[in-house]
């Protein structure tokens, strides 16, 4: 009689194991669901909630293109690069439509950014900044755009 045990099958390579409990061992949640929106995105969001609150009472913007850019665009003349001079950094501007395309408000996250510390204070910027874009645009005043603008 034979008592011997039969050796086992070797594993096909080394086996690893994971002792300290690091790596992923799949998605912490499902695909539809953000796990952390960028700043861009929070930030188009906030021009986004402005534009919504402002279209209750102009419905006429739902034809303006609302635009999220870094930073505004140097001008230039051929070689030459023309600054904004003594002024500050835009934080906003208008381009009038023409052509056939819509006009457009730009907004330009870094320099709002910049000016500001917390979501709260970044958003009244941004709405502030949204108004008196419009504002241009419409030819009217902040106000009139927004009756609670300048109250913050």
């Amino acid at each position: 009689m034979d008592n011997r045990v039969p050796p086992r099958a070797a594993a096909p390579g080394p086996r690893r194991r994971d002792r300290h409990g690091r790596g992923m061992r799949g998605p912490i949640a499902p695909p539809q669901v953000p796990l952390a929106a960028s700043r861009a995105e929070v930030f188009a969001d906030l021009v986004q909630d402005s534009v919504e609150r402002l279209e209750r009472r102009w419905p006429q913007l739902a034809d303006i293109d609302f635009q999220v850019l870094e930073v505004p665009r140097l001008e230039g003349r051929g070689d030459q690069v023309v600054a904004w001079g003594d002024e500050a950094v835009p934080l906003g501007g208008i381009v009038p439509a023409r052509d056939g395309r819509p006009a457009r408000v730009v907004v330009y996250r870094r320099p709002v950014e910049i000016r500001t510390k917390g979501r709260d204070e970044r958003a009244a910027l941004v709405h502030e900044v949204v108004v008196e874009q419009v504002a241009e645009l419409l030819g009217l005043t902040p106000e009139t755009v927004d009756p609670r603008y300048g109250e913050d």
